[in-house]
Formats: structure tokens, sequence, C-alpha cells
């Protein structure tokens, strides 16, 4: 897989009928293509993993096979990638979708959150008040987990309004995106929900010195 990663990361086009014969996990994380454009971007571009059906596929059943049998009552996505990982996973679940947006795009009664995202910026998101009923079980899904601030705002949003990301067992719902970082804010993540990434082991130090 390292190997894998390695190669594929340097080809500037991918084959989106190629499939390996062998798919380990975390095989499609070496579809994902590295930053060409400087350090005022993400040091990796995680869509053109979804641009492969195969690849698309095995992600989310890495992602959601954590949750298997747990009682979700609604998926909810981070504004803006997560909405892509959030819609999927609710299809497959069968459940709602929720859009936690960045402020100002919701015209209804909105519950506002400040933050700051892992480029050190302040911003301030925002989810409907309508759709989270006390004790409503959400799954919370993003594209990615670096410094965990995003992520925690959006948790902050949901139990304010008396939603449940995580409860006790047996009946645990709670965050997933193809790679929590183990930084202060992952941890801290980490250690107080049940969570679901895709990244092996192995290559989780890499991931977190954005290699």
């Amino acid at each position: 897989l390292h190997a894998q990663c390695s190669q594929c990361l340097r080809s500037p086009r991918m084959d989106l009928c190629h499939v390996p014969a062998v798919r380990e996990k975390g095989w499609y994380l070496a579809l994902m293509a590295p930053n060409v454009k400087g350090p005022n971007y993400a040091w990796l571009d995680p869509s053109r993993l979804y641009c492969h059906p195969q690849g698309l596929q095995d992600c989310m059943a890495d992602l959601l096979q954590p949750f298997q049998g747990d009682p979700v009552d609604m998926v909810a996505g981070i504004d803006a990638m997560g909405f892509i990982l959030g819609a999927a996973a609710a299809a497959v679940l069968q459940k709602g979708f929720l859009a936690i947006r960045k402020a100002g795009h919701l015209c209804v009664q909105t519950l506002a959150q400040p933050y700051t995202d892992y480029s050190g910026r302040e911003k301030v998101m925002e989810v409907r008040t309508d759709a989270i009923l006390p004790g409503l079980r959400i799954l919370l899904v993003d594209q990615w987990v670096e410094t965990g601030g995003t992520m925690r705002a959006a948790i902050q949003l949901v139990e304010r309004l008396g939603g449940v990301v995580a409860a006790p067992h047996p009946c645990p719902t709670g965050v997933a995106a193809i790679c929590i970082e183990d930084s202060e804010g992952g941890r801290w993540i980490r250690e107080r929900y049940k969570c679901s990434h895709c990244v092996p082991p192995s290559l989780q130090p890499r991931f977190d010195r954005h290699q």
C-alpha cells in the first residue's frame, strides 16, 4: 500500500476503471491528489478519490463498518466537502441528511457556533433548528479532521440542540472522516466519541506529518 500510494500520488492522471486485484483497507487513499499550489491550500485533495466508482464504494464501506448495527437516526455533513461523504453515508444507511452550513447560507431559523478552522481562520457555522429533536442520534461526517476545530463546532451545534453524537453503550453513534489526524483536537474527539476513519495504522504517522 505504501508503494501504491507513492506511485499514484505522482501520477497526473488516474484510471477510473482500474481496481487492484487485492483491495486492502485504504487502497483508495492512493487515488488522492497532492497539493501542487502551495501553502494556501490543503496538503492533499481527497476529491479525486470520489471520481473512482469502486474507490468511493469501498471508502464508504470502511467508514460505516464500525457503525453497523448502531441506531443512527440521521447523518449530518459539514460544509462543504463533508456534504459528499455525508450524503453518500445517508443514502447507504437509508437515513435523512442534515447539512451543517457556513454562516449566511440558510434562510431559516438557525443556531450558530464560532470556531477556528485548520488554517487558523475564525469562522462561524450554522444549523437549522427544526431538524434535530432531543435524543436524535446523529452520525457526523466530514472529509478530514486535522486540528479538530470544525468537527468540534459541529458536535457543539448538535448537542446544543439536544442531539446525541455519542451515547453510552449499546447505542453509540459518532464521527466519521477519511482521516482523523493525531493532533490535539483529533485526540480530543477520539477520546470522547466513537470514531471511524480510513487510514491504516501503518500510514497514520505519514498522514499526521502531511507526507
